[in-house]
């Protein structure tokens, strides 16, 4: 359930569709309480109409408790805000990830994993069977209504199942393997992707504050990386523009203050300074950390299922083989998110990202996806768009300082062969169409040109609210999801 949502009339939850039901009366008015027990602030409890008139969402028997679900970053937004490192997603995006409350203390776990075949047409195509996956915790430990700790790692078992060259992905750069540029494939994540520690402060209903600290964690430039956005959470790829976004979202040594405003929604100015350099090849290790790079970020949630951002950062020799080449990146991105009824969803991102790099000069990156999920079946698409030059694709030496834009559209569907039983396990499939210029025929042949996706999608199933452990709650085993 939502029990966050409170209104004085009837209707469906703007979160999930489900009707709301009154809550029961209580022959004498009481302050409302979180479930640790502790008094409701007014910002907690929403709009406060007649006994009566007050209506929760619920998915089963009535609860006699209000469930404050704060983030982990900041103990004066919701959860569902949460994202990668300090960015935001649409207050309405449904959560994958299973609850535990010990005692005062939060814990929320998410993670996914896609065993897939994968066929890349083209002569710089590939193809090969691997598992992309991560795994993430989130820990909130609150010291009263006002102050919090927040802990969150993440990981992948990318070394493992990738290697070093990572899979197969038309157009994609960045990073390196044995001292050579990586070019149409999508490097590996390390093992550690975020090991991070927070501190967040609430002054009054409508101010707060946090800072936040990685080793590695992901520095205020760019939208929620691309696994963290719900319109990109079904397919297996990364965007081949993420050098253009979100790359940074492992960076080993990172520093964030950001201030808070609940009024219009919620508005954030945050600021970083953290590493530039990409992580090494060893993906196991931890790299050094430098604080040579900085970076803010301007982030508006005007309603509950709109999210605004725009972004501007330095980063000092990103490239371990380009030490001298610096780099300012720009952003801007909308997610909405639409909640269509019970068990339905539509969620939708547009994303800009700008480089601007020491003897290149500026180029563009364009991504909208979407993606619509009812019951059991998810549909989803991908278009990019980005301007590539030939040093980034690894093209011969007459081609080096041309920038050649290039193309890739995806559609594809999962279908849950088990749905919300703790475990979602999808088998889905993709079709990709790349497309790029004339001029590229000699590298990769006659276009466009094609690539396809056969895969199992497992995480955790959707969080309702009251998906979560018995522990520190009433005794009982939460309901199952419908």
């Amino acid at each position: 359930m939502h029990p966050e949502v409170i209104t004085d009339h009837p209707g469906n939850c703007p979160k999930c569709g489900m009707t709301l039901v009154p809550v029961k009366s209580k022959s004498k008015r009481s302050t409302p309480k979180n479930s640790r027990g502790r008094m409701l602030n007014p910002a907690q409890r929403g709009p406060t109409p007649n006994a009566e008139g007050d209506r929760r969402h619920e998915h089963g028997e009535s609860h006699e408790m209000q469930m404050a679900m704060h983030s982990s970053i900041n103990i004066a937004e919701p959860m569902s805000r949460e994202s990668s490192g300090t960015a935001w997603v649409p207050d309405s995006t449904p959560v994958y990830g299973h609850m535990f409350m010990l005692g005062d203390d939060m814990l929320m776990l998410h993670g996914g994993i896609f065993p897939r075949y994968t066929n890349v047409s083209s002569s710089r195509g590939d193809d090969r069977i691997d598992a992309p996956n991560w795994m993430m915790g989130m820990y909130s430990h609150p010291f009263n209504d006002s102050a919090q700790l927040g802990f969150r790692a993440m990981m992948s078992l990318d070394p493992l199942t990738e290697g070093g060259r990572g899979y197969p992905l038309l157009f994609q750069t960045g990073e390196s393997w044995h001292d050579q540029p990586l070019h149409d494939r999508q490097h590996p994540h390390d093992l550690f992707d975020e090991l991070s520690v927070s501190y967040s402060q609430k002054f009054n209903s409508d101010f707060s504050a946090y800072l936040y600290f990685g080793y590695p964690g992901e520095p205020a430039l760019g939208p929620p990386t691309f696994m963290h956005r719900l319109s990109a959470m079904d397919n297996p790829d990364a965007p081949i523009g993420h050098h253009w976004q979100d790359s940074s979202h492992i960076t080993f040594g990172v520093a964030t203050a950001g201030l808070v405003w609940s009024r219009l929604g919620g508005i954030k100015i945050e600021g970083s300074s953290f590493t530039g350099r990409e992580p090494d090849e060893d993906r196991y290790d931890f790299d050094t950390p430098r604080f040579d790079s900085f970076s803010g970020r301007i982030s508006w949630n005007p309603v509950q299922n709109l999210a605004l951002q725009v972004s501007h950062g330095y980063l000092k020799s990103p490239e371990a083989l380009e030490p001298d080449v610096k780099q300012h990146r720009t952003t801007a991105s909308a997610i909405y998110n639409q909640p269509l009824g019970p068990d339905r969803n539509w969620s939708s991102s547009f994303v800009w990202g700008q480089d601007d790099n020491t003897g290149e000069g500026k180029t563009q990156s364009f991504l909208l996806e979407s993606d619509y999920q009812r019951g059991p079946d998810t549909i989803y698409m991908r278009w990019e768009r980005v301007e590539k030059s030939g040093h980034e694709l690894v093209l011969n030496q007459a081609d080096l300082h041309r920038i050649f834009p290039v193309s890739a559209a995806t559609i594809g569907y999962v279908r849950d062969l088990s749905h919300g039983r703790n475990i979602d396990i999808g088998a889905g499939g993709q079709f990709t169409l790349n497309f790029w210029p004339n001029d590229l025929d000699r590298y990769y042949g006659g276009g466009p040109g094609y690539a396809f996706e056969l895969f199992l999608r497992i995480r955790p199933s959707l969080h309702g609210g009251h998906m979560m452990s018995a522990t520190g709650m009433d005794g009982a085993a939460p309901p199952a999801p419908k």
